[in-house]
C-alpha cells in the first residue's frame, strides 16, 4: 500500500480529525485573505490593512463550526451563512468569512440529492450575494460581491459532482456484487440440476436392467433341474442385461470425472433408434411387447430422443415389475404436428388393479421431471378395465431454456 493510500485510509478512519485539519486550513486562508487590500492605489496590495477583532472572532467561529460539517451539514451551513452575512454587513474592510459558507455548501451538496442542492444552493447564493450588495459598505457591483456569487456556485456544483461520482461508483459496485451473487446462485442451480439428472439416469439404468436380471434369474432357478437348456438361455440374458447395465453406468459415472481424469466415454446416449432393441430385452424376459411407430423417421434433438427412450424404458420396467408375467404392453410413437407423442399401455395383471404408483419408487417422478424439463407434458394413471397408461407429449424443437439431460 502506498503512502497516499495509507493516508487516505487513515483519514476515512478518523473523519473528525480530518475535518479539524480542514477547519484549521480554512481559518488560515481566511486570516491570510483578510490582510489583502484589493483597493489599494497600486492594485492588490499586502499588509496594508489589519482585520479588526470582531472579524477575527467571526472567522474563528466559522472555522470551529466546520469541524461538525459531516454530522450536521445543514446546521453548519446555516451558522456559517449567518456569520458570513454579519461580516458582509459590518466588516469594513471586509474579511473573507464567506469561504466557510462555501465549504459548508459543498458538504451539503455532496451529501444530499440534487433537488435539495439546487434549492439550498440558490438560497445561499441569493442571501450572501444580496446581503453583500445591498447592505455592505462597497458598491453593489464590486468584485468582492461578484466573487461571493461565483464561489458559492462553484461550491454547490463541485459538491453535486462529487455526490454523482460516489453514486456512480456505488452503483457499479452494487451491480458487480449482484452479478457475483447471480453467478453463484446459477452455479448452485446447475449443480442441483446435474445431480438430479444423474440420479434420474442411474435410476432408469438400474431399475430397467436389474428388473430384467431378477426376472431371468428367477426363470433360471425355476427350470435349472428340468430344462437346463432354457436355464442357460435365461442366464445368457442375465449376462447380457448386466453387461448393458455396466456400460450405461460407466457412461453415466464418467460424467462425474474431473478435468484431469481420462477421457469420458463418448458413446452416444440411447434414443428411439434403439427402441426395437429395448423391446427385445423385455420380450426375452417374458413380457409381450408390441411396438407401433408413426413418427415418419423424424429426427429428434438429442434431449428429446433420450427423454422419449427413458420414458418407454421406465414404463416397460414398471409393467414388468407390477403388471405380472401374463401382461401385455403396447408402445406407440406418433408425430402429431410440432410434437412427438409417446404412449405405453398395459392390460395389467388379471384380478388386481395394482400399478406403478403403488410401488413408492421414483420412476414416475423421474419421467415427469424429464418431460417437464423439455417443456412437455406427461399424464399417467390406471386404465378403465385394468392396466396402466403412460402418455408423454414432447416438443420436437426444444427451446434454449430446456436443459439437455444427456
Amino acid at each position: 500500500m502506498s503512502t497516499l493510500e495509507r493516508a487516505r485510509c487513515q483519514a476515512k478512519a478518523h473523519p473528525l480529525a480530518l475535518d479539524a485539519a480542514l477547519a484549521a486550513a480554512v481559518l488560515a486562508c481566511m486570516v491570510a485573505g483578510s490582510f489583502v487590500d484589493p483597493h489599494g492605489e497600486d492594485g492588490v496590495t499586502w499588509g496594508m490593512r489589519t482585520p479588526d477583532l470582531f472579524s477575527l472572532l467571526l472567522m474563528t467561529l466559522a472555522a470551529v463550526v466546520l469541524i461538525f460539517r459531516r454530522r450536521a451539514p445543514m446546521t453548519v451551513l446555516a451558522l456559517t451563512g449567518t456569520l458570513s452575512v454579519i461580516e458582509s454587513v459590518t466588516g469594513d474592510p471586509r474579511a473573507p468569512v464567506a469561504m466557510s459558507a462555501v465549504i459548508a455548501l459543498y458538504t451539503v451538496a455532496s451529501t444530499t440529492d440534487r433537488p435539495t442542492t439546487w434549492r439550498v444552493g440558490l438560497l445561499t447564493m441569493t442571501v450572501l450575494t444580496g446581503a453583500a450588495m445591498l447592505a455592505g459598505p462597497l458598491p453593489w457591483y464590486a468584485q468582492e460581491n461578484l466573487g461571493i456569487f461565483a464561489w458559492t456556485g462553484i461550491g454547490a456544483t463541485a459538491g453535486d459532482a462529487v455526490r454523482s461520482r460516489r453514486a456512480f461508483i456505488h452503483a457499479i459496485r452494487e451491480r458487480a456484487e449482484r452479478a457475483e451473487r447471480t453467478r453463484e446462485e446459477e452455479a448452485r442451480r446447475r449443480v442441483a440440476e446435474e445431480r438430479l439428472r444423474i440420479a434420474r439416469d442411474l435410476h432408469d439404468v438400474v431399475a430397467h436392467h436389474i428388473a430384467l436380471v431378477n426376472v431371468q434369474a428367477g426363470v433360471a432357478a425355476h427350470v435349472m433341474d428340468k430344462r437346463p437348456d432354457q436355464a442357460k438361455e435365461a442366464l445368457a440374458h442375465v449376462r447380457e442385461a448386466s453387461r448393458s447395465a455396466l456400460n450405461e453406468l460407466r457412461a453415466t459415472v464418467g460424467l462425474l470425472r474431473q478435468s484431469g481424469d481420462p477421457e469420458a466415454p463418448t458413446e452416444p446416449a440411447p434414443g428411439l433408434d434403439r427402441l426395437d432393441e429395448l423391446a427385445g430385452t423385455f420380450r426375452n424376459a417374458g413380457l409381450q411387447v408390441e411396438v407401433a411407430r408413426a413418427d415418419h423417421d423424424t429426427t429428434l434433438p438429442a434431449a428429446v430422443d433420450l427423454a422419449a427412450y427413458r420414458v418407454i424404458q421406465e414404463a416397460l420396467t414398471n409393467v414388468q415389475k407390477h403388471a405380472g408375467s401374463e401382461a401385455k404392453a403396447e408402445v406407440s410413437v406418433v408425430r402429431v404436428g410440432p410434437n412427438i407423442e409417446v404412449t405405453v399401455l398395459d392390460d395389467g395383471r388379471p384380478g388386481t388393479d395394482e400399478g406403478p404408483e403403488d410401488g413408492g419408487g421414483h420412476g414416475l417422478l423421474g419421467m415427469r421431471e424429464r418431460v417437464t424439463a423439455l417443456r412437455g407434458t406427461l399424464t399417467t394413471g390406471p386404465r378403465y378395465g385394468g392396466g396402466f397408461r403412460v402418455h408423454a407429449i414432447l416438443p420436437v424443437k426444444t427451446t434454449s431454456a430446456a436443459k439437455d439431460p444427456v
